[in-house]
């Protein structure tokens, strides 16, 4: 009798540590801005000039470059704002920036392209095989980071993407 009250307590608590959320909170100093460097692979979460959270990512199938056009693979490079977030992902969970701003929207008109959008900062897909530059522009990070960054970044804060 006390070996089945046992494994039940066992089971139910099993159940309850793979109830967990992928909402995290947050409340700590705010973000007031998010700093990427391209070539680095990294980054940081910044409070003024202290950094709260550094992290590694990996980018577009065409890393080099800033963003001309819809499809070519790059990620933007230059001063965006994070303006929105999708609970509901395909990436787990994902946070958008501003990407285009008036002066992409012109250049790629210029050429006569789209400039295309939809650039965040996200998860990774449910079934995901590891490897090295894989999205479409956007910056992708573990779902565990995305979690706490989504949490830690509010909508408004300035991003700066360097190369």
């Amino acid at each position: 009798m006390r070996g089945g009250r046992i494994l039940i307590l066992f089971v139910v608590l099993m159940g309850l540590a793979s109830c967990s959320t992928k909402f995290r909170t947050y409340n700590g100093p705010a973000v007031t801005q998010v700093i990427l460097y391209k070539e680095q692979r990294a980054l940081f979460l910044m409070h003024n000039d202290e950094v709260l959270e550094a992290y590694n990512f990996e980018l577009g199938f065409a890393p080099a470059g800033h963003k001309i056009f819809e499809g070519d693979g790059r990620t933007p490079e230059g001063y965006y704002t994070i303006d929105r977030r999708n609970p509901n992902s395909d990436y787990h969970l994902s946070i958008g920036i501003s990407y285009p701003d008036a002066e992409d929207i012109a250049r790629a008109e210029e050429l006569g392209l789209d400039p295309g959008g939809e650039i965040f900062i996200h998860g990774t897909p449910k079934l995901f095989a590891r490897r090295d530059d894989w999205t479409a522009g956007c910056i992708a990070v573990t779902n565990r980071e995305i979690e706490q960054i989504y949490a830690m970044v509010r909508d408004g804060t300035p991003i700066a993407i360097y190369p």
